[in-house]
C-alpha cells in the first residue's frame, strides 16, 4: 500500500512542469486541480488494487457494483439538476462532484472492506480532491457539490461492501473436571 501511495504521489507531481505559462497563484490553483484530477482515477484504481492484491474476488465484484452505482447516480443527477458551476460555466452539471464522488467511492470502498489502516489514508487523500474542486483552478464546484459527491461516493459503497472477514469460522475446545465443550462460531 506504501508504494501505491508513493507512485500516486510521483504521479500526482508531473502536471506541475507544464505550467511556465501561469501565474504564482494559477500555477498554485492548476496544480491543487491537477493532483485531484489524478487522484479522482487513482484511489478507486487503488481499491481495484488492493482487491487483487489481497486475493479478494468477493471485494472487486462489491466494488464493481458500488462504483458503477456512483457513476450511475453522478451523472443521472448532474443532468437531471443542471446546477451551473460557480465561475460561470454554460456547462452546468456542477452538482454533484463527479471528482469527488468517484474519489470517495474509492476510499470509502478500501475503509469498507479494509479497515482504518488502509481507509484512514485513502480518506485523506479524497478529501484533498474535494478540496482541489474547491480551490483548483477557475473554482470548480461549490461546497454544495462536494457534499453531494460525497455523499454519492459514501454512500454507493455503504449499500453494497461488506468489511472483510479472514476468518469465517472459530472452533473452540474446553475441558475440566470431565467435562468437555466443543465450539463452533461461523461468521457470516
Amino acid at each position: 500500500m506504501k508504494r501505491l501511495l508513493l507512485i500516486v504521489v510521483f504521479i500526482s507531481c508531473t502536471p506541475i512542469f507544464g505550467q511556465s505559462h501561469l501565474s504564482g497563484e494559477d500555477k498554485t490553483e492548476k496544480t491543487i486541480q491537477d493532483i485531484g484530477d489524478v487522484l479522482q482515477i487513482a484511489l478507486p484504481a487503488g481499491a481495484a488494487l488492493s482487491t487483487i492484491i489481497f486475493k479478494d474476488k468477493e471485494g472487486l465484484w462489491q466494488l464493481t457494483k458500488s462504483y458503477a452505482t456512483t457513476l450511475a447516480l453522478t451523472y443521472g443527477l448532474k443532468y437531471a439538476i443542471n446546477k451551473p458551476r460557480p465561475e460561470g460555466a454554460t456547462d452546468g452539471h456542477a452538482f454533484p462532484s463527479g471528482h469527488t464522488s468517484s474519489a470517495f467511492s474509492g476510499a470509502s470502498f478500501i475503509q469498507r472492506r479494509y479497515g482504518w489502516k488502509y481507509g484512514a489514508p485513502a480518506y485523506a487523500l479524497a478529501g484533498f480532491v474535494a478540496y482541489s474542486r474547491l480551490e483548483g483552478y477557475n473554482d470548480r464546484h461549490d461546497m454544495w457539490d462536494v457534499l453531494g459527491g460525497i455523499v454519492v461516493g459514501v454512500g454507493s459503497t455503504y449499500i453494497f461492501t461488506t468489511p472483510q472477514q479472514r476468518d469465517h469460522y472459530e472452533l473452540s475446545f474446553k475441558g475440566g473436571d470431565d467435562t468437555y465443550l466443543l465450539g463452533l462460531t461461523y461468521k457470516f
